[in-house]
């Protein structure tokens, strides 16, 4: 059951509204995850500016998208695995690169290496062993990638979290967990 109502978006106002047109202008739909976000535009403004930024990172979409699979299911966040299931598809992950995903999986060698490094953080709560980035770094993954896979691990860890949380309504693809 939902916690924390979505905003409408008819009588959102001031930065919130502006955030979330803007984000309507891009995707043409306000998920419910943002539209609960906009209750702290502070909140909003922070996820939007943390994935805008990490869309320029050298992770290409697909692998931004496996480790928000793979997080998303560490964590149980139905409304993530959800969401990303549907978002991994348009990035190019086929059915069985999502279910590999999940598992913290891939058939490619250096995404597998990029995904254990993923959910080392995540299970670890960031305290990595040093054989776990060697591990990555022996299968070609940079400081550069070691670095940003922190980061996209940190802001799924954020958007489940804060999904546990509001328990906003999935409005994606259900995706059973």
């Amino acid at each position: 059951m939902t916690r924390i109502q979505p905003l409408n978006l008819d009588s959102v106002q001031g930065p919130a509204k502006q955030m979330l047109d803007a984000v309507k202008a891009k995707l043409g739909v306000v998920p419910n995850m943002m539209r609960t976000m906009a209750h702290a535009p502070s909140v909003l403004e922070s996820y939007l500016n943390f994935s805008g930024a990490l869309a320029k990172s050298s992770l290409d979409g697909k692998t931004r998208e496996a480790m928000a699979l793979a997080v998303g299911q560490a964590n149980k966040c139905q409304y993530c695995v959800s969401a990303h299931t549907l978002l991994g598809k348009k990035a190019g992950l086929d059915e069985a690169a999502v279910a590999a995903a999940r598992a913290g999986e891939a058939s490619d060698p250096k995404l597998a290496a990029l995904l254990r490094l993923a959910m080392a953080i995540n299970n670890k709560q960031g305290n990595v062993t040093d054989a776990d980035v060697t591990a990555a770094r022996s299968a070609g993954v940079t400081d550069q990638e070691v670095l940003e896979t922190v980061a996209v691990v940190s802001l799924n860890m954020f958007t489940n979290f804060f999904n546990h949380v509001a328990d906003p309504q999935i409005d994606f693809p259900v995706v059973e967990l």
